[in-house]
């Protein structure tokens, strides 16, 4: 029932009386919800335990836990990685969903020859291709923007998405993904000269730019409704990719763009006009999105990625992210991974 609706329909001491019992059995079908809980150890803190609890969806899923939702590593082949063998000639190549104009993630250096794609996520791809096809060059990169990441997946024109892709319930359902190689969170990225001091009061009033089907757009949207954001605040400018809404931060076109954080920070690297502004107000997980029936992929993918973790993601972070994330990576870097049981 609309909360105007009935409040208008309840008026006197009846509709007090009944408004009560309204109030008394939404109370009982709120205890009623699931609601999970994990005691986790966090890593890197010997003896210490945190205990979070989120309400879950109907399928048990929670955006907190969103990334523990994979399947345990294993190095066995199944039917989709001996498809993707069963390629012959130029095609027996790996087929990956990326970005090529994310600077230091997924861009083309215009400064190599044949302006060569490179970046963290490109070096997480070439390493899976590597595993597979035992060539890290094996691997074919399709360029694809935010909004058409998921669709590329199912219907079946790249194996998989490394695109800085954030693991969600909403995306669950949809496509499978990796455990989490990358922790970051939404942040604001404005002018120099901008009165916006962060995700706050600051932007009432304000055009704000966000990528079409990106969680910051979710984000923003969900908060402004419940009025966590300035009601008044623009969310109409959406585009394909976020380096657009830097563009159009540039012609003056919007006063601030939200993105994750790791991606404002290489923005902020090629634009020294701008500028993070305030802390990241989510924590958010990259995954390896897959079909939701590729088990075997995301099985041996999440193998690789445990060996990538003790070996090559701090060489690749160094590389490409420490002169805009800082020389530390504890606040990037994922917790140990946690898997599905039962599997």
């Amino acid at each position: 029932m609309d909360a105007n609706r009935a409040r208008a329909s309840l008026r006197g001491w009846g509709g007090v009386a009944t408004m009560a019992v309204l109030c008394a059995l939404a109370l009982a079908f709120v205890l009623l919800l699931p609601c999970t809980q994990r005691v986790t150890p966090e890593p890197g803190r010997a003896g210490q335990r945190v205990a979070t609890g989120a309400q879950a969806r109907a399928d048990g899923c929670t955006d907190a836990g969103a990334h523990e939702r994979t399947l345990p590593p294993a190095g066995a082949d199944g039917p989709t990685i001996e498809a993707i063998r069963a390629r012959t000639g130029a095609k027996r190549k790996l087929v990956v969903g990326v970005d090529q104009n994310s600077y230091r993630w997924g861009y083309r250096n215009p400064n190599t020859e044949g302006a060569r794609l490179e970046g963290f996520d490109i070096d997480l791809a070439h390493r899976i291709a590597e595993d597979i096809l035992g060539d890290r060059n094996a691997v074919q990169f399709k360029a694809i923007p935010t909004s058409r990441r998921i669709p590329a997946i199912q219907d079946g024109r790249v194996d998989m998405v490394v695109r800085t892709m954030t693991i969600t319930c909403d995306r669950l359902r949809q496509v499978a993904f990796s455990a989490p190689y990358f922790r970051t969170g939404q942040q604001v990225l404005a002018p120099k000269s901008s009165p916006v001091t962060g995700y706050d009061g600051s932007l009432a009033g304000k055009k704000v730019c966000t990528a079409t089907g990106s969680t910051a757009y979710a984000k923003l949207d969900a908060d402004r409704k419940t009025g966590r954001l300035p009601r008044s605040t623009d969310l109409s400018t959406t585009v394909p990719n976020q380096l657009d809404c830097l563009v159009r931060l540039q012609l003056g076109e919007v006063d601030a763009v939200v993105t994750d954080g790791a991606l404002a920070a290489s923005q902020a690297a090629q634009d020294p006009t701008v500028e993070l502004k305030g802390e990241a107000f989510t924590t958010e997980y990259y995954g390896v999105a897959m079909k939701k029936d590729a088990d075997d992929l995301v099985r041996r993918v999440n193998r690789v990625l445990v060996d990538y973790s003790a070996n090559g993601w701090q060489k690749s972070y160094d590389e490409w992210l420490s002169a805009t994330l800082g020389r530390d990576p504890a606040a990037s870097k994922p917790p140990a991974p946690r898997y599905l049981r039962g599997d």
